[in-house]
């Protein structure tokens, strides 16, 4: 039997988590953008709280990969690099394949029902936030419905890095995105739907490839 007299004494963490989710929240609506910097004590004022939790907070959201801090230089809101671009897109790519190759073997429907029920939401949003937003739901429910715990546990640790390429997506250029992207999730919901791979596969990587497009180019590219 182990010894628990060497194991730290357990700390309620309550105060940092919802600091973490109040910044969090304002990096998702743009309050803070990418290079943004966080000062630990205009963030504790403005949030009423000891600078503690606020520092406890911003290592929480390091390890999500959404701040990053350099002790000469303080912590800014995660910019992707080319590179942090690459990898994060090669990760998804890998992992939503996985994802719609069960969904369409396994599928339910009435997981797809709820796939495209996070589709229709988006036909709804009014700004480029909002549909960011639900464009990461829509994506939940299509990793819920492939019933793989462990892959979606995977998404789970990649899911805001990729709200912030979203986020990066629309900093670069918004043109036609509120047109375009509820369209191009209407043809995914179809090809899942359809049960067929080799169109979902297809879909599925072309609209992750014109996402990465606009990062690297700064241009929407043809409608």
């Amino acid at each position: 039997m182990g010894d628990f007299g060497t194991v730290s004494p357990a700390r309620r963490r309550g105060l940092a988590d919802e600091v973490a989710d109040r910044v969090r929240e304002a990096v998702f609506d743009g309050t803070y953008p990418p290079g943004s910097p966080l000062r630990e004590v205009e963030l504790a004022a403005a949030l009423q709280v000891s600078r503690g939790p606020v520092r406890e907070a911003l290592r929480l959201l390091e390890h999500e990969g959404l701040v990053h801090c350099e002790w000469h230089r303080g912590t800014t809101v995660t910019t992707l690099s080319p590179e942090d671009v690459a990898e994060l897109d090669s990760l998804r790519g890998a992992l939503e394949d996985l994802a719609v190759r069960r969904v369409v073997d396994l599928a339910s429907d009435e997981d797809l029902a709820a796939v495209r029920r996070a589709a229709d939401r988006m036909e709804r949003a009014t700004d480029e936030h909002t549909l960011v937003r639900l464009d990461i739901a829509f994506h939940d429910a299509v990793f819920a419905a492939a019933r793989h715990r462990r892959l979606a546990e995977a998404w789970e640790g990649v899911r805001c890095q990729v709200h912030l390429f979203l986020l990066t997506r629309i900093g670069r250029s918004s043109e036609g995105y509120l047109a375009r992207i509820p369209a191009e999730h209407r043809e995914l919901v179809a090809a899942l739907e359809a049960r067929d791979t080799g169109l979902a596969l297809d879909l599925f990587a072309a609209h992750r490839r014109h996402a990465v497009d606009v990062v690297v180019t700064g241009t929407a590219g043809p409608a």
